[in-house]
């Protein structure tokens, strides 16, 4: 896969998004929605951005063990299960990135993740994401040096 420039990757986050959605509400198996996904694609085809949306589909679905304890802890009186459909799959998402893409700086991340809730969501998602995962940023970071610091977001 060559490198991805940055229109590129957000557009293989949205793709992401929507099959990420697609596959929590249809209750498919993951390969048949994304095999089916030829049948109903908008966009022309881009084989390294589609590999790389593909690939953040997998990994989130992969992690879901670990990105959901995570959502779950800094997302203060929000149950996971009660978050909008679309908001809960833009959140894994942005947290799969933060877990397991180290190449892409935390920053970004978080703000691709608003700007797809900007996207998919309501207006109020937007700082809601975004507090979130600055959560989840910073309670990674502290893990990560020891600290004790990073407690749960109120957005």
């Amino acid at each position: 896969m060559t490198p991805l420039d940055a229109a590129a990757r957000h557009a293989g986050r949205e793709r992401a998004v929507q099959w990420l959605y697609q596959w929590e509400l249809s209750g498919l198996d993951l390969d048949d929605v994304l095999s089916r996904q030829h049948q109903v694609d908008v966009q022309a085809p881009d084989r390294d951005r589609d590999a790389w949306a593909v690939e953040l589909v997998r990994g989130t679905a992969r992690e879901l063990h670990r990105i959901d304890p995570l959502i779950t802890q800094h997302a203060t009186n929000w149950r996971i299960e009660r978050m909008a459909v679309v908001d809960r799959v833009i959140l894994r998402l942005g947290v799969y990135e933060l877990l397991c893409t180290p190449d892409t700086p935390p920053a970004v991340v978080i703000d691709e993740a608003v700007e797809l809730a900007r996207t998919f969501s309501a207006d109020q998602a937007v700082a809601f994401v975004n507090g979130v995962l600055d959560a989840v940023h910073r309670g990674l970071a502290d893990k990560s040096t020891g600290s004790v610091a990073g407690g749960p977001a109120t957005s």
